[in-house]
C-alpha cells in the first residue's frame, strides 16, 4: 500500500466516522425534539416505562442486594477493628450512591431491556412495519423511538434509587445483624458521610445512562440490516457500545461532579 493510498483510506474512515456521528446526533435531536410536539405519545412512553422500569425490579433487587451484602462482608474483613464499626456504613453507602448504584442498574437494565429493545425495533424494519408506518404518514421515530428515549431517562433515576436503597440493606443485614456492628454506628457513619449531592449527582448519572442507553439500543435496531443476521448482530453491538459508553460516561460524569 502506497503513502498516498493510506492517507485516502484513512481519510474515508474518518469522513465515514464523522457522518456516522452526525447522523446519530441528528436521530437523537429528533428524537427528543418529538417528545415536545403534540399529540404526545404518554400512553407508549408509559407502557415502556412499565417495560424498562417495573419488569426489572426484580433482577435490580437481586443485584443490589447481593453487591450490599458483599461490600459489606469485604469491609468487614479488610478493616478489622474497632474502627470499621464507624466507617462501614459510609463505606457501604458512598460506594452504592456513587458508582455502584447508577453504573450496575444501567448494565443490567441494558443487557435485559436495551437488547429487547434493540431486537424490536430491528424486527420492525425487517418485516417492513416501519415502512408500513411511513407510508401511513405516521413518523416511526416519534411514535417508537421517542417513547423509549422518555421511558429510559425517567426509568433509570428510579431503579437507580431502588439499587441504592436494597443495597444499604444488604449492608445493613451483614454488618448489623450478622456480624452485630451497632446499628447507631452504621447509621451514623452512613449519615454523616452521604451528603445531598452525592444522592443528586449518582441519580443524575443514572439520567444520563438511561438516555445514552435507549439512545444507543434504538439507533442500532433502526439502522439494522434487513436481515435476520443484521438484527442479532446489531443486538449485539447495542449491548456492548452501550456497556463501553456507560463506562466512559460514568468518568466524564463523575469528573464534572467532583
Amino acid at each position: 500500500m502506497t503513502i498516498s493510498s493510506a492517507f485516502g483510506l484513512n481519510g474515508r474512515r474518518c469522513v465515514h466516522a464523522v457522518r456516522l456521528v452526525g447522523r446519530s446526533l441528528l436521530f437523537l435531536g429528533e428524537a427528543l425534539g418529538y417528545g415536545f410536539v403534540p399529540p404526545l405519545k404518554i400512553r407508549r412512553s408509559l407502557e415502556q416505562i412499565v417495560f424498562i422500569g417495573a419488569k426489572s425490579l426484580i433482577i435490580i433487587f437481586l443485584t443490589a442486594l447481593s453487591t450490599g451484602m458483599v461490600l459489606a462482608l469485604e469491609a468487614l474483613h479488610m478493616l478489622r477493628g474497632g474502627a470499621t464499626e464507624n466507617i462501614l456504613g459510609a463505606l457501604v453507602a458512598l460506594s452504592i450512591v456513587r458508582e455502584l448504584g447508577p453504573v450496575l442498574s444501567a448494565l443490567i437494565v441494558t443487557g435485559r431491556a436495551g437488547s429487547a429493545m434493540t431486537a424490536e425495533i430491528g424486527i420492525m424494519r425487517l418485516t417492513e412495519q416501519i415502512d408500513a408506518l411511513e407510508m401511513m404518514a405516521v413518523n416511526p421515530v416519534k411514535h417508537v423511538v421517542t417513547p423509549k428515549i422518555v421511558a429510559g431517562v425517567v426509568s433509570m433515576p428510579v431503579l437507580c434509587a431502588f439499587f441504592d436503597v436494597v443495597g444499604i440493606l444488604g449492608g445493613y443485614f451483614v454488618g448489623v445483624v450478622i456480624y452485630g456492628v451497632p446499628e447507631t454506628h452504621f447509621f451514623g457513619g452512613m449519615t454523616k458521610a452521604v451528603a445531598y449531592l452525592d444522592v443528586a449527582g449518582g441519580l443524575f448519572k443514572s439520567a444520563v445512562f438511561g438516555l445514552a442507553m435507549s439512545w444507543i439500543c434504538a439507533l442500532m435496531g433502526y439502522t439494522a440490516a434487513e436481515t435476520a443476521e443484521g438484527v442479532s448482530r446489531a443486538t449485539t453491538n447495542a449491548v456492548v457500545i452501550t456497556s463501553i459508553a456507560v463506562l466512559v460516561l460514568d468518568y466524564m460524569v463523575t469528573s464534572l461532579l467532583l
